[in-house]
Formats: structure tokens, sequence, C-alpha cells
């Protein structure tokens, strides 16, 4: 599979870990990463900052694989998240979006995204409004809408995306099923719900399909387990598996995530 991941990028600033040290990250950076580690290709499409951070992204993406010709370097401040731990516990401070605040795909990118199998984005990547452009140029999507399928973002995106993905802790209930066939009825040919500790399930217009969880015999950290689960699932999806066995897939690519600290 090709991935092409655009939109977000964020550095997870912990100024409490070794004086202060950057994880970079963001859903489709991450989405990227977890697909070259399966085995993939993928770019990251998307603008960084002219910054200390903006150099640490590039870097650290370019090391695992991902392809970085499209990444723009802009004047200001790449996208930084503070972070704390405190007793273990990942606490979350100020986001600053930086120079993702006004991102727009140029015709350019998306030009060149048609060449991939697959393009996603995530709920905060400013690209939502440019899925009908993607959709014209006959480019499969992917859209993951977090734990906000109703915010205007998601609602923007959903009607031109192929897979839709959301999040949430409470499992297999009347509300999350009346919810996924809400999002499908608006045309998406799948939406996934993923369910932390309850696994996951699809939806297809017709049918429910469940996958539990791939046992991890030691869970580190859960950073980036549900963009490895995306990551997974689409490239089992594209390269033509079941629905069942692309969450197989997903599943298992979280759960290699699970087993250590930061998202990679």
């Amino acid at each position: 599979m090709k991935l092409a991941a655009v939109g977000s990028n964020c550095v997870d600033y912990y100024k409490n870990i070794e004086s202060g040290k950057a994880y970079p990250g963001g859903g489709p950076v991450n989405m990227a990463v977890y697909t070259v580690r399966l085995g993939g290709e993928a770019s990251y499409i998307g603008p960084v900052g002219n910054d200390d951070f903006g150099r640490i992204m590039i870097d650290a993406i370019r090391e695992k694989g991902v392809d970085v010709s499209h990444i723009t370097v802009r004047e200001g401040n790449t996208a930084v998240t503070q972070v704390e731990l405190i007793d273990g516990e990942r606490i979350l401070g100020d986001y600053d979006e930086g120079v993702l605040a006004d991102y727009v795909l140029t015709d350019e990118e998306m030009d060149y995204i048609k060449g991939f199998d697959v393009v996603v984005c995530d709920l905060w990547g400013k690209v939502e409004g440019q899925f009908k452009d993607l959709k014209v140029r006959g480019i499969t999507t992917a859209f993951d809408c977090a734990t906000r399928p109703d915010d205007p973002e998601s609602l923007t995106a959903i009607p031109y995306a192929d897979y839709v993905f959301f999040s949430v802790e409470d499992g297999d209930t009347p509300d999350n099923r009346a919810k996924m066939e809400e999002i499908r009825k608006k045309g998406p040919k799948l939406v996934i719900c993923m369910m932390g500790v309850h696994g996951s399930m699809c939806y297809d217009g017709e049918s429910y399909h469940h996958f539990g969880i791939v046992p991890c015999d030691k869970i580190v950290d859960s950073m980036g387990a549900g963009d490895s689960y995306i990551a997974g699932f689409l490239k089992g999806i594209t390269e033509g598996a079941s629905i069942e066995e692309a969450m197989r897939e997903g599943a298992a690519n979280a759960t290699e995530t699970l087993k250590y600290f930061g998202g990679w």
C-alpha cells in the first residue's frame, strides 16, 4: 500500500522529561510511520515551521522511511502540545497550531496524492473542506474523527470519505451503532468504531463486523494505538483483505505500539 498522510503534525513537548524533550507525532504523521513499519510506503504532506521543532519533525519522519518531499517549511512555529507526566499520567496542556492554522492543499499536492492508494487526514488536519476535491480526482479517502464525529470538521469530510473512523470507550452500545448507521448513510463505504479494550466494530451498511484485541504482554503506553489501528486497517483493506482480516491487522499493529513509550 501507498499511503498519503495529510494535514496535522504536532510535537508533544514534555517539559519535565530530561529538562524538556520533543516527541514528533500527530495523527497523519503517526499513520505514515506505522504504514512503513508494516512494509508499506507512505508520504506525509503538510507544513512545519522553520524552527527547531520543524527540523526535528522532518528528520524523525525521514529516519522512519516516510517520504518528506512534500513537507513545506513555513516562516513560523511548528504545531506543539505542551505535556507533563505526573505520577505516570500524561497531562495535556496548551496547544499551538503554529503554521498549521491556515493550511490548505495546493493543486500540485492534490495531483501528487493521486499517485497513492489512499489519503488519510484527521480532525485537526485543516483539509476536510478539500475532501470533495480529492474525491473528484478519484482518490480513495479516509478520515479519523477521533472522539468527535459530530464536530464541524468531521461533518464536512464524512460525505466524501470512503473510510470513516471514530473512537469510543464504552464498547458496542445501541448509541454507538446508531451513530455508525447515521455516518454510513452520509456516504462512506465503511464506518469503523475503535473501542479500546473492547476491540473494534465495522459497519458496511448491511452487517456489523467485530474484532477483539491482540493481547499485549506488557502495556507501556497507549499513545498512537488508534493511529496504528487505522494504518493497519487501511493497509489490509487496500490490499484486498476481508473486513475481518483488516480489523485484525489494525489490532495487531496497535498492540505493537502499546509496547513502548511515545507514539513511535
